[in-house]
C-alpha cells in the first residue's frame, strides 16, 4: 500500500551550525547552500514519491530552523504498520542540542496528523537511527561528543570532532517502545555517516534485505549483522556508500516496489537490488547531501501506509491541507 510521507519545506534550507563533516569544508568553514537548485531538487524528490502513489505532506518552513527539511530525525511511529492510525504512538526524538527547537514544530504537527506523542528522554534522532529491517528493530548508536575543533598535525592544523547522535542508553526506552519485536543494536563509527540510516537500509517485501556500509560500523557490529542477515545482507562499496546510498527509500505502488535512491549509485548496486523484485528510482538530491549532509532517507519521514492513517475528520482535514499538491499548486518547473 503507498505511504504517507512527510517532507519538510525547503524555504530556509541552509547551513546554520555545521553540525556534520558534510557542512564544512577542509578549512572548517560553513559551505553556503545554492538555494535555487536544492529547491528544485526538493520538488524533484517530492514529485518522484507523488507520482508513484505516495501521500507527501509538508512542514511548514520556520525560519532558523534548517534542519527541518531532515525530517526523519523528528522521531519514529510505531507501529508503523498493522493497525489504525488511532491505535500508533509517535515518539518524539531528543534531538541534537542546536536543533532541540525542532521538537516544538513537530509535536503540533503530528498530534494534527493524528497521532498520540510521546517524548523520548535519551539522546536520540528518530527514524534515522531506529527503523525495521526483518524481524528486527535496528538501532544504531555512537559516542556522543562536544562538537569542537581539535589540533592536530598537518594541514590545517585542526580537526573538528563531530561525534554521533543517538547514544546507547535509549535502547533501555527503545525496547519498552517496541517490546514485541527484537532490538538488533549497533554502533556506528565513521563521524561522516553519523546516523544508521546513512550506512544501512532495509528493502524487499518484509524489509528483509539489507545495504549495508561495513566500514561504518564498529568491528563487532559488523560481524553480529553477518550473523543475522547472511545472504540478505549486501555489502555497498565505499563509492556507492560516498553518495549515501544507504540513504534510500522504499515505497510501494500498484503492486510493485520501488527503492528512491540517490542519484549516480552505480549499475552494479541497481542490478542487485532489482534481482531482489524492487526498481530502484533515481533523484537528485546531492545539494543536501553536499551541504548538510542528508539525502532522500533523511529527507523522508516514513508515516505508514495511507489507509492505516486516522480517521479523526479533524486529522483528515489537516492532512489534506498539508498535503504537497495543495502547498505547492505551482512547483518550479524541472
Amino acid at each position: 500500500m503507498p505511504r504517507t510521507i512527510l517532507m519538510g519545506d525547503p524555504t530556509y534550507f541552509s547551513v546554520l551550525g555545521g553540525a556534520n563533516p558534510h557542512t564544512r569544508n577542509v578549512m572548517g568553514i560553513r559551505k553556503s547552500v545554492d538555494a535555487e537548485l536544492a529547491r528544485k531538487q526538493w520538488h524533484g524528490l517530492a514529485r518522484a514519491l507523488v507520482a508513484r502513489g505516495a501521500e507527501v505532506c509538508v512542514i511548514e518552513p520556520h525560519d532558523g530552523m534548517s534542519g527541518l527539511v531532515y525530517p526523519a530525525n523528528a522521531g519514529f511511529l510505531h507501529p508503523l504498520a498493522g493497525a489504525s492510525g488511532d491505535a500508533k504512538t509517535f515518539y518524539l526524538a531528543n534531538l541534537l542540542p542546536t536543533r532541540a527547537s525542532e521538537r516544538e514544530v513537530y509535536h503540533p504537527f503530528l498530534e494534527a496528523m493524528g497521532y498520540r506523542c510521546v517524548q523520548v528522554a535519551a539522546r536520540f534522532e528518530g527514524e534515522a537511527d531506529f527503523f525495521p529491517a526483518g524481524r528486527f528493530m535496528l538501532f544504531t548508536h555512537g559516542r556522543i561528543e562536544r562538537q569542537r575543533f581539535v589540533p592536530r598535525l598537518g594541514i590545517p592544523p585542526w580537526r573538528r570532532v563531530y561525534g554521533f547522535r543517538s547514544e546507547s542508553s535509549a535502547g533501555e526506552e527503545l525496547r519498552r517502545a517496541v517490546k514485541e519485536r527484537p532490538i538488533l543494536a549497533l554502533e556506528l563509527c565513521l563521524e561522516a555517516h553519523y546516523h544508521g540510516d546513512t550506512v544501512l537500509c532495509s528493502f524487499g517485501p518484509e524489509r528483509e534485505f539489507l545495504l549495508a556500509y561495513m566500514a561504518g560500523l564498529t568491528p563487532p557490529s559488523r560481524e553480529r549483522l553477518r550473523a543475522e542477515f547472511r545472504g540478505n545482507l549486501i555489502e555497498l562499496a565505499e563509492s556507492d556508500a560516498a553518495l549515501y546510498a544507504a540513504n534510500s527509500f522504499q515505497a510501494d505502488y500498484e503492486g510493485g516496489l520501488y527503492l528512491f535512491m540517490p542519484d549516480g549509485v552505480s549499475d552494479a548496486l541497481r542490478a542487485r537490488i532489482r534481482e531482489r523484485a524492487v526498481e530502484p528510482v533515481l533523484v537528485n538530491v546531492s545539494e543536501f547531501l553536499a551541504k548538510g549532509g542528508g539525502s532522500v532517507k533523511c529527507m523522508i519521514l516514513d508515516l505508514g501506509p495511507i489507509g492505516e492513517q486516522s480517521g479523526d475528520p479533524s486529522a483528515v482535514e489537516f492532512r489534506a491541507k498539508r498535503s504537497y499538491e495543495l502547498v505547492f499548486p505551482n512547483p518550479p518547473p524541472q
